[in-house]
């Protein structure tokens, strides 16, 4: 998984980064998307979002990216804050590496992306909740209680 960009690969390692350390070793150097999907995952979404973020903004390219994401740490044991916060690990990368003409405008299009992960990780937590109720109920149906 080579990437050119110092500050998308940057991105990149500090968002494996948030994963615990016993999975960072597996996502960050196995290139198998077969093998590691979610490393995979991480990798083509985030090189998407950040071309998205430097260039036009285009909803048909950030929307399947973000999803891509989001489903993945929505069912995962993180809190919202977590979930989306790999959005704001790229502040820091850009104000350490991005000249500075660029910062503003590129913090301003962070800040729609995390408005956006974090209305689709709150519609996928809503999903994952109708799935467990779903399948609670089926279980009830399945295997009723006699008294």
């Amino acid at each position: 998984m080579s990437v050119a960009n110092p500050i998308l690969e940057k991105w990149i390692a500090r968002t494996l980064e948030s994963y615990p350390c016993a999975a960072l070793p597996f996502l960050s150097g196995q290139d198998d998307p077969f093998r590691n999907p979610v490393g995979q995952t991480l990798h083509q979404s985030l090189t998407a979002l950040f071309e998205q973020l430097q260039g036009d903004m285009d909803a048909s390219v950030i929307a399947p990216a973000l999803d891509a994401i989001i489903r993945i740490r929505a069912v995962q044991e993180l809190t919202p804050s977590q979930a989306v916060g790999f959005l704001f690990l790229l502040k820091p990368i850009m104000r350490e590496l991005a000249p500075e003409q660029d910062q503003a405008q590129l913090a301003d299009r962070m800040d729609q992306l995390a408005l956006m992960a974090f209305d689709k990780y709150m519609l996928c937590r809503e999903q994952v909740a109708e799935v467990r109720w779903s399948e609670r109920q089926r279980r009830v149906r399945a295997h009723p209680v006699v008294g």
